[in-house]
This record gives structure tokens, C-alpha cells and sequence, in this order.
């Protein structure tokens, strides 16, 4: 899949290959960022009798892709600035058991079998309500306790992708169904990071798959992406209630601090009065995508870092996409730059069908039905502007 077919202007100079955690800071801080370093042989381990490892993707450009099967995750993602210089663009840990933290916010990882939030930890299915591990005040979030993100996949590299699989066992965090379930990698020529779901079931259930990376594209602990410039192509959202969960409704982002159908920095109105960005603390909300090609890529999301000059756009098959800019960010846990997890220092655009579908008819269904095919493709492209 080349995304350079799609759109011409991206464009990215040939970078040279650098370890993550050696993007530019500070000279006093390059010393520790040095030793900040990750590899296979540190990165290894064995969690709940699972063996853990790293893999790397690479590109002529000198992009790297840094990815484990502890949840599927992008542990970094190595791109090049508008200087040429490489930056990590994602944030993320030096080591596999970091990530093994009931804590740990989802870094990078594959969320599911439903992203997002069920409200009140239940859904009715074929005249069967099913009952789902409550980890969100009454809610479901993002799979339960013992989610895709804390589960040790199997993996196969070939080439310039990663494949990885997992059978989610029937009654899992209350979900129905064996789902065998496969998420492919593959690094582009093209600076494309390409992300490839399919799954089938044995029983009718639902299932809404997504990655939960944190980006930055001045790089992992440079501080708040408040300045980054950021275009949502979409006019309607789905608003929530102060549990965060969707009313069911439509509504237009027009004249809203909501509205990104235009491009604009992420802290240009994250500060308005507005009930929306006080239930969540900030940008936390479905953006229900314009694109009418069904079934075929459509522009969601396009980012871009103020001091980098990375471009991030970002295309996918699903209907919406959250925005999350970092509201719950505390400084809890310290990555693999040596940086903190400060306020609003990384966000995230999560390709996805729309929260609590399940339990709204009116939504898009998320539906898997016996015999069917779960297929879906998100892709980052990754480009430069002056």
C-alpha cells in the first residue's frame, strides 16, 4: 500500500539511523539520553510465562519502527525533522516490563476487543446481555483489566513488517467469542507506518480494534504539543456525558473550540467554556470522519509539529477518530528519553468505530457475526515542511 499514489507531497529526506531516545535535546542532557538507549538483549523478557521481544522495521529513509508483542505496541517510532535529524515521534519505555503496570496508559499499544468505552460495563447482543469487567468508574474501557494491551502476542517478521496474533478466548473480560485476531506492521518506502487488523469469531460479538499511540512530533519529551498544528476532516462529533460516554447523538463542530475542520494549534481554544472540554478536562471526544469512500482509506487527521516541521496524516477505513490531547497526563512514569509524562505532552488519534456503539443502534455497527470477515487498515504517512 503507498500512500505516495495517494497524496505527492510526501516527502522526506534520507536521515541517518539512531537509537531511540537520541533525538535532539539540550546538550546537557545528551550524556543521559545516551545511556537511555534501547535493544533486544534489554528489552527481553518473560511476562505471565510469555517470552517478550523487541522488533525493528527500517526503510531506506532511515525510519525506524520499534515494536514488541507485549500488547502489540509501537515502542518508537524514528523519523526525520525538517534539519534531517531523527526524532522519536511516539512515546514509550525502555524496557518490555515497564509496560507491565496496571498504571501504564496504553502506550502504543493494541486496544481492544472494544476501544473505547461501554457504558456501564454490559451490551445486548442476540437477546443476550453480556456483562464486561468495569475498569472506568461503571464503564468498560478499552477491554477490561486484562485488555490486548496487557496480553503477550505471537509474532513473525518478515521483511519490512511485523505480524502479530492472538486467539481473545470466549468470555474474556466478559467478551463473547473466540476471536482470532492478527495486526500486521509494515514500514513503507514511502514513510507509511501501515496498520493492518483482521479477525474472525466462532460466536457473534463485537469488536473495535485500535492503536493507543502517544505522539509528539517535536519528540518523546520535548514538552506540550499545545503548539502543534492539527486538522481533523470532520464537521460532526459525538458529545458526551460527564462519564464520558456518548449521548447518542450527532452534533456539528461549527462554532464550536471543538472544530478543527481548519487547521489550527491544539491550545488555540482548549481553555474555552465549554461543557464538552470540561467533562474532558481538555480534547477527549469522537470525531465522526467526513470521508465518503467506503471501504477505502479516507483522510482523517493531518499534524504537524511547530518546531520539527514533521507532518503526520493520518488515513483510515473506520467512520471516526479520537482526539485525545494528553488531559490525564501527570508525570507518573518516566520513559525512554529520561522525560516525564508531563501535562499535556503527547496526544493521541485513535482510529476507531465510536464509543459505546454496542449500546447505540444509531451508531455505526461494530458488530462480528459467524462466518464474517473483520477487516480494517489505518496508516500514519510521515513528511517534513520548512
Amino acid at each position: 500500500m503507498k500512500i505516495r499514489n495517494l497524496v505527492g507531497f510526501l516527502l522526506v529526506g534520507s536521515v541517518a539511523t539512531l537509537s531511540i531516545g537520541c533525538q535532539n535535546f539540550p546538550k546537557e542532557n545528551q550524556e543521559q539520553e545516551q545511556s537511555m538507549r534501547i535493544d533486544q538483549e534489554a528489552f527481553a523478557s518473560i511476562i505471565d510465562g510469555k517470552e517478550i521481544e523487541l522488533y525493528t522495521l527500517s526503510n531506506d529513509l532511515g525510519t525506524k519502527v520499534y515494536l514488541t508483542n507485549y500488547g502489540a505496541r509501537v515502542v518508537g517510532l524514528e523519523v526525520s525533522d525538517k534539519e534531517g535529524n531523527p526524532v522519536d515521534v511516539v512515546l514509550g519505555f525502555n524496557k518490555a516490563d515497564d509496560y507491565n503496570n496496571p498504571k501504564e496508559p496504553y502506550y502504543g499499544a493494541i486496544v481492544g476487543p472494544y476501544g473505547n468505552r461501554i457504558a456501564n460495563a454490559s451490551f445486548a447482543l442476540d437477546d443476550t446481555t453480556y456483562e464486561l469487567v468495569a475498569n472506568d468508574g461503571e464503564n468498560t474501557l478499552h477491554g477490561g483489566d486484562k485488555g490486548l494491551h496487557f496480553i503477550g502476542w505471537d509474532a513473525e517478521q518478515k521483511d519490512n513488517r511485523v505480524t502479530f496474533t492472538y486467539l481473545h478466548a470466549d468470555g474474556q473480560e466478559g467478551f463473547p467469542g473466540n476471536v482470532e485476531m492478527k495486526v500486521t506492521y509494515t514500514l513503507e518506502d514511502d514513510n507509511s507506518l501501515v496498520i493492518d487488523y483482521e479477525a474472525e469469531t466462532d460466536k457473534n460479538t463485537v469488536l473495535n480494534l485500535t492503536n493507543h499511540a502517544y505522539f509528539n512530533l517535536n519528540g518523546e519529551g520535548s514538552g506540550s504539543i499545545e503548539n502543534h498544528i492539527l486538522q481533523i476532516f470532520a464537521e460532526q462529533y459525538t458529545p458526551v456525558n460527564n462519564n464520558l460516554i456518548p449521548t447518542g447523538e450527532l452534533e456539528d463542530l461549527a462554532g464550536t473550540p471543538l472544530d478543527f475542520s481548519s487547521p489550527k494549534t491544539i491550545g488555540q481554544d482548549i481553555k474555552q467554556d465549554h461543557p464538552q472540554l470540561e467533562y474532558g478536562k481538555g480534547y477527549d471526544h469522537n470525531f465522526v470522519l467526513s470521508g465518503k469512500k467506503v471501504g477505502e482509506l479516507n483522510h482523517a487527521a493531518r499534524l504537524i509539529g511547530d518546531q520539527s516541521g514533521i507532518v503526520m496524516d493520518v488515513y483510515t477505513k473506520e467512520p471516526g477518530v479520537q482526539f485525545y490531547s494528553g488531559n490525564f497526563m501527570n508525570e507518573h512514569t518516566v520513559l525512554k528519553s529520561g522525560a516525564k509524562d508531563s501535562f499535556r505532552t503527547a496526544l493521541c488519534l485513535e482510529t476507531q468505530h465510536y464509543p459505546d456503539s454496542p449500546n447505540h443502534a444509531e451508531f455505526p455497527s461494530t458488530e462480528l457475526k459467524v462466518g464474517d470477515k473483520y477487516r480494517t487498515t489505518t496508516v500514519y504517512a510521515f513528511s517534513t515542511e520548512q
